[in-house]
Parts: structure tokens; sequence; C-alpha cells
């Protein structure tokens, strides 16, 4: 690996992260134009067997798979079956949400840029239920805490998942193609569509027509594919304890088959370096062709703004200045899970991480090695954010509790005239950077926050983690 020898600057700054967080096992590597240049696996696959990661070892991907989904949709669409602009239910005639009107005009487009107006729902708690609730270590999940409703079974199939949402009574953020908001179910039901029309299951669809054809040899959407098999990750849970981080062995893969499109593809470094060609390589994965030039573009397209300077394409993420060049990538967390893939095609760069415990810094350490593979210091960043002063009676509209259905609850304060940011019993710092716009340092990851007020300018709702969500009711009426 022609590049092992310079990256001695990025390997101690990777443990350092790795103790700090009391990371299990890591698994990362870098390719320059479809090799791989750079690996290391880090710790154990398997602590209590004394197993190491390698570049072969399975973990989750978890949320990178969506942008299997949306290749899969735009090889369906080059063969005339469909079109990204397309209304949903056109494919999907029983989907309904509270606003008809909305509902009709929702896309394809707008599933795939996670931008229909849909929140973020419960329903990804109860797709997963049938695994979580025999799960011990569902309680130490990081940001799964909401209020179940005792007559509520699993969804267990696309139907029943179209039948929850259509109950809900949910207000939708806005007109499709305005807002984005992160939704797993917009990408699942993604899922719905592919089966629908191309007559297989979502997963065989994915299996036949990207994972054989690019001979991705260690991936797996189905928990039995993995049972006989030697270089599978233990999964990893932690909890705080009075002696402190105590990571603990939780086996057991959570699945949900109504949500597989959305986030449930076991993988390696390998396969996944290999996957990524098709947005390096302009389609092409060696001399097999997945998509054509002009997917590619449509896919890597920064179609709507996540936050200052990131944009969402389909089923991917979009900055076109990464030092000058751009940066297609997404991450995933879930259950033992944290992962990011990136391409800087300009570079002819490529980038997989992998680990086995959720709630982790992934993503830093992957652009850590990215860094130092281009020969900048291992805790550069292209992306910079000035102060901006805000005055201490703007800062006062924005305190108060705001509640995600999908489990996360933040507490904005006030104290020594600056805001104080709570989640999962922690502060964290915040500071602003242009009105109505913060950021806050969250295990050594930046998190861009958004606020947004209604027709009287009193703040609603919070855009967090890619999520757009409400104050809580009261403290809205009481502005």
């Amino acid at each position: 690996m022609s590049r092992q020898g310079n990256m001695n600057e990025f390997e101690p700054y990777a443990n350092q992260i790795i103790d700090k967080y009391s990371i299990p096992g890591t698994s990362i590597g870098i390719s320059k134009n479809g090799q791989i240049d750079y690996y290391k696996g880090f710790g154990h696959r398997n602590i209590e067997k004394n197993l190491h990661v390698n570049e072969d070892t399975v973990f989750g991907i978890a949320s990178v798979t969506k942008s299997f989904t949306c290749v899969a949709i735009m090889q369906l669409q080059e063969i005339g079956k469909l079109s990204v602009h397309d209304k949903i239910r056109t494919y999907l005639p029983e989907f309904q949400t509270p606003d008809q009107e909305k509902t009709e005009q929702m896309t394809i487009h707008h599933f795939m840029t996670n931008t229909s107006g849909l929140p973020p729902l419960s329903s990804f708690v109860y797709a997963n239920k049938r695994s979580t609730d025999k799960d011990p270590s569902t309680k130490d999940h990081p940001g799964l805490k909401i209020q179940l409703d005792d007559n509520q079974g699993p969804i267990d199939t696309y139907e029943e998942l179209m039948e929850f949402i259509r109950h809900l009574e949910i207000e939708l953020l806005g007109p499709p193609g305005i807002h984005f908001s992160y939704s797993n179910d917009a990408l699942a039901l993604l899922g719905a569509i592919i089966a629908r029309v191309s007559g297989k299951s979502y997963e065989d669809y994915v299996k036949e027509n990207i994972i054989q054809p690019i001979e991705m040899i260690n991936s797996y959407f189905d928990l039995n594919d993995i049972d006989n098999k030697e270089n599978i990750t233990m999964l990893y849970a932690a909890k705080e304890t009075d002696e402190g981080k105590n990571v603990y062995p939780a086996p057991g893969w959570w699945d949900a088959p109504a949500m597989r499109a959305a986030g449930q593809l076991k993988s390696t470094v390998n396969d996944m370096l290999r996957y990524a060609e098709i947005f390096r390589n302009k389609g092409f994965v060696e001399n097999t062709q997945i998509l054509s030039e002009e997917s590619v573009k449509q896919m890597t397209y920064p179609y709507i703004e996540m936050q200052p300077g990131k944009f969402y394409g389909y089923g991917l993420m979009i900055t076109p200045d990464y030092y000058g060049h751009t940066l297609i990538e997404h991450s995933g967390n879930l259950k033992a899970i944290a992962s990011l893939m990136t391409v800087v095609p300009e570079l002819g760069i490529s980038g997989m991480v992998l680990t086995n415990l959720a709630g982790v810094p992934a993503p830093t350490l992957l652009m850590a090695a990215l860094n130092v593979y281009q020969e900048k210091d291992v805790e550069a960043s292209h992306v910079y954010y000035e102060d901006y002063d805000m005055p201490l009676n703007d800062l006062k509209k924005y305190v108060g509790t705001y509640t995600s259905n999908e489990g996360t609850t933040i507490t904005i304060g006030l104290a020594d005239g600056k805001l104080t940011f709570y989640t999962q019993d922690s502060y964290y710092p915040i500071r602003s950077i242009e009105k109505d716009t913060f950021v806050v340092n969250i295990k050594d990851q930046e998190e861009v926050l958004s606020f947004f007020t209604d027709h009287l300018g009193n703040v609603d709702r919070i855009a967090y983690h890619l999520r757009q969500f409400p104050k809580n009711r009261l403290e809205t009426l009481k502005n």
C-alpha cells in the first residue's frame, strides 16, 4: 500500500479517539483510483475471543444503505420503469398523510432528497420492535427514548408502515420540495416502490443488480446469510456506571423488514470501497457498469442545502467545496454501528470507516485519515464558521425543549449570556454562526443547529442532526 508509510500522524490520533470513546473495533480504508491504498484495522471484532478487525470483517453500514436504494431507483429509471419525477401515489396509492393536497404532490425525487415534508416519525421504533423487545441493550442505545403506544404492534411490512403513517396526527413541514428533514420513512418506502416496479423483493433486487454484479462478496441483508460466517463483528453497547463507561457485548442484530431500504445492509471496507467506485468512476466498477454517467450526475447533484455549505443529492450528501473539490458522502448510525463512506471524484479518492459501537465519532476518524492522506494536518477542516454576535434579548427566543418523534429531546437554556445545549444527559458548548444558526460540538463532531419561526415570528422548531422537529407546544404558546 503506497501511502501506508505516510499515515504515521493519523494512527496515534485515531488511537486517542478510539480510546476516548472505548470503541472495540474500527475498520478504515482509503482507495486511490479503485485500488486500496491504505488500510488499518484497529482493535477487535470480538474482544472476548481476541479476534482482530481486518478489511473483510462484516459490520453494519446503517444509513449508507440509503445510497443503494437510490442507485436501484436510478437503474429502474434508466430502463423506463419509472421516473424520479413520478408521484409517489402512482406506485403507492395507499400512502396518505393528514394533508391530502401535499401528499398528492410528493414525488420519488422528494423522497430521495428528504424534501417530502415528512417530519421525523416514531415508525422506526415499531419497525425494529421485534428485535428491540428481546434485546436488553436497547435501554442503552443513545437517543432512543420515546413513549411507546401499547396498542401499536410491530411494523413488519411496507403496507403496515403506510397504514401507521396514515393514522398519525402529524403536521407536514411544508409543501414538498421546500424543507429538508432526514426521513427514514421516505427512504424505506422507496424500497416498496422498487419491489412493486421490479416484481422482486427490495433485498433481492439490490443483491442481483448491485451487490452481485460488482462482486461485493461479503455484503448481506438476510441475517441467515451471516449466521455461519466467521469474520463477522460482535455487536457492542455502552452504558455509564459509577466506575465510568462500560462497553459490553450485545449480540443480536436489529432487523426491520419494512425499513431495510433505509439502513439494514451489512458489509466490509473492501466491499464498500468497491461500491464507492460507482460514484468515483462515472457508474463503473472496473468493467461493470452499474449506472450511466448521467444517473451518477443526478445522484450527486446538490439539490437542497442541509446546512451551510452541505447539500443532499439522492441518498448522498454533497459538499461542493471540500478543499476546492467535491465531497460525496453518507454516514450511518444504528445499534453497534457508526459508519461513513466518502468519495472525492476529482482526486480519485474514496474512503470507508466501520465501527461496532453506536454513537461514536466514526466520521471524525475517516476525515482525519483523509486529511493526512492528502498531506494536511490531522485535525484540519474544510469547514470554518465565524462567530456571529447576537444580542442577549435575541437569544431568549430559542430557549425551550424540542422533542422529536424519533426519540431525541433537546433543551436549549440560557446562562451567563450564552445559550446552553442539553441532550442525552449531557451539556455541550454552543456558538452562534449566523442569525438563527448555531454549531454545537458533540463527541468530537460539529453539528449545526438551525431554528425556524412561525408566521408570528415565534421559534417553533429546530433542525438538529439533519431533522426538523418542534418546540414543545406549551412553550411555543407561552412565547
